[in-house]
């Protein structure tokens, strides 16, 4: 009985990984190079660094916990690297641990005097691993502790305006799997993923910044988010969000002093799982900093 139990759990567990297998990012806005390789910040002087730290459906036990630190850096007025590591875990007697370490090259053209487009590339490491604690069934193959390390090959395109962006992506265009025995138990599907926001001055204090991402993965459900945040003198701002058939959010963020903004976002669940948890915490730390001295060139930054 004890080793069927393990085997419902695994099939559970499993069935969670397939669905998601992208972390959920509430303020994707704010680190967009995390799902699209081509996203740029287009200001050669500067560059930005930040770390973003998710704990999902808090109260169940195994439930995703995710940690992101990147780097965005552009080399020149064309050229621009981003440097992303994801640490993404979900189980607890079975665990599922997911390190990547990804490097984004992109490329930005001008597409006329106010419009460019950006095409990237994304190269990496991806460290798949699953682990099997406090098992009776540790002589059974099918629950070995299994380790794999893939590469991680993404594209995208980015187009952008001063007061708008569209981006269309897949951050892993290789399909992965982990087996043991044979038996397939974690397979990485083919993501695709729709990105647009458009910054609407309402008066010169306020700012409304409307957003959106689409999630397209073969085998799962169709899935977006709508945001709308308000930024006030630059500074101050206030959002909520809403992900198709999951969870609605409010955000809130502060620039702390010039450059370091932290950003806090908070996910009630509107599916059948909010009767389990008690909802999702995120956090976001972002630091721009001029490295060059060339900040006072740059009269229209985006906010974005």
């Amino acid at each position: 009985m004890r080793k069927r139990l393990y085997y419902i759990l695994i099939f559970f567990c499993c069935t969670a990984l397939y669905a998601q297998q992208e972390p959920h990012y509430t303020q994707y806005m704010y680190n967009m190079s995390i799902v699209n390789p081509a996203y740029v910040i287009d200001e050669p002087s500067f560059v930005e660094v930040g770390t973003l730290y998710r704990t999902q459906w808090v109260g169940i036990e195994g439930a995703p916990k995710t940690a992101n630190a990147f780097a965005n850096i552009p080399l020149n007025n064309k050229i621009e690297l981003s440097v992303n590591y994801l640490n993404d875990e979900i189980g607890s007697n079975i665990k599922q641990t997911e390190n990547m370490l990804n490097l984004d090259f992109a490329y930005k053209i001008k597409l006329n005097e106010t419009l460019n487009m950006s095409f990237g590339m994304r190269v990496g490491f991806d460290h798949l691993s699953t682990n099997v604690f406090q098992s009776n069934v540790s002589g059974d193959p099918f629950f070995d502790n299994t380790r794999k390390t893939v590469l991680n090959i993404g594209a995208g395109a980015f187009m952008f305006h001063e007061k708008y962006y569209v981006g269309l992506s897949s951050p892993n265009l290789l399909p992965n799997d982990i087996d043991g025995n044979n038996d397939v138990f974690y397979q990485n599907e083919l993501h695709l993923f729709l990105i647009g926001g458009y910054v609407f001055d309402i008066t010169s204090d306020l700012k409304l910044k409307p957003s959106t991402v689409v999630k397209h993965v073969n085998g799962s459900p169709f899935s977006f988010d709508i945001s709308a945040n308000a930024l006030y003198q630059d500074k101050f701002e206030l959002g909520v969000s809403y992900r198709y058939q999951d969870a609605v959010t409010a955000m809130a963020g502060i620039e702390v002093w010039s450059g370091l903004r932290f950003g806090y976002a908070y996910d009630f669940n509107t599916s059948a799982l909010n009767n389990f948890n008690n909802g999702s915490h995120e956090f976001i730390l972002t630091y721009r900093f001029d490295v060059l001295g060339l900040s006072k060139k740059y009269s229209s930054p985006r906010f974005y």
